[in-house]
């Protein structure tokens, strides 16, 4: 039952935080639509898709067809990148509606964005920029994100994004901030694994400082993807394998978190879907190794 994400703000939990059993479990597949024929076609051993959602809201009946059969055969979650989280424009409700429309068409399993900024007064970036860690914003992405868990009825995800500039006002480190905006707005966290060691590479942290301090009973999903190093800054470009530091920053991860849901993340360079499926494969091995 949704208990609204304001009320749950203003009044929350003293002790841990009770979650639901999740819906899904392994390691899942961010699919991208290339790949559906052969989804329908051969229906692999996945236990779950990822939808990228913006890529479906302005679709015909006729053009959502194969998305139907896939969703009639595999639970689904949506990730999405336009809720603009963190702007200071108005919370866009039309981009919602049309996010719970589709929602109520397709019955994903959750809903998540990026804790970021992607437009303002009508300029659209077209990236996932990051945000000051500050008790201000905070408070102010916090109300934003109330608002848009209240019209869609239910509580959102939000992720971690990969960042290539830090802000002089910040305040607090970034999983402080990941942390509190969690627990302040009632949101879950999708953690994703590689945009943790991108920036511990690109700021100077330990990778194992940001899952210390990120609460097990808060995270509801994880992402694993690839970068690539360009001069001395790594870039999560989702054009490669995951890469061998990621790995094991991610079993370390699972020792720390257990072994919650696991999406494999590829949107350049893909391969054939084959080779999806091996990675697939890797994630699944490490889910059962026994992390408890």
């Amino acid at each position: 039952m949704y208990l609204g994400g304001s009320a749950f703000a203003r009044n929350p939990p003293e002790g841990p935080l009770e979650q639901k059993p999740s819906p899904i479990s392994g390691a899942g597949l961010s699919l991208r639509e290339c790949h559906f024929s052969q989804v329908i076609e051969k229906s692999p051993p996945v236990p779950w898709f990822e939808i990228l959602a913006d890529n479906f809201l302005n679709r015909s009946p006729r053009q959502l067809r194969d998305l139907e059969q896939i969703r009639s055969d595999y639970p689904i979650v949506f990730h999405c990148v336009g809720m603009n989280l963190g702007s200071a424009s108005p919370v866009d409700k039309s981009y919602l509606k049309q996010v719970k429309v589709f929602s109520e068409a397709f019955k994903p399993e959750w809903i998540s964005d990026h804790l970021c900024w992607t437009e303002i007064n009508g300029h659209f970036h077209h990236d996932l920029l990051p945000l000051p860690y500050t008790s201000k914003i905070i408070s102010h992405v916090t109300d934003r994100i109330k608002t848009i868990q209240d019209f869609l009825g239910q509580e959102i995800l939000i992720e971690n994004i990969s960042s290539y500039i830090r802000f002089k006002e910040t305040e607090m480190n970034e999983w402080d901030f990941f942390k509190e905006v969690s627990v302040r707005s009632g949101a879950l966290l999708l953690l994703d694994i590689n945009n943790i060691y991108v920036n511990s590479v690109n700021h100077g942290f330990k990778p194992e400082d940001y899952l210390n301090h990120i609460p097990r009973n808060r995270v509801r999903q994880m992402h694993l993807a690839g970068f690539e190093k360009q001069n001395e800054v790594l870039i999560d470009t989702h054009g490669h394998s995951v890469a061998p530091v990621v790995w094991n920053l991610y079993e370390k991860a699972l020792e720390m978190l257990g072994s919650l849901p696991t999406c494999l993340e590829r949107d350049n360079n893909l391969p054939n879907f084959e080779n999806l499926l091996d990675e697939i494969k890797l994630i699944k091995a490490r889910m059962e190794i026994d992390h408890d």
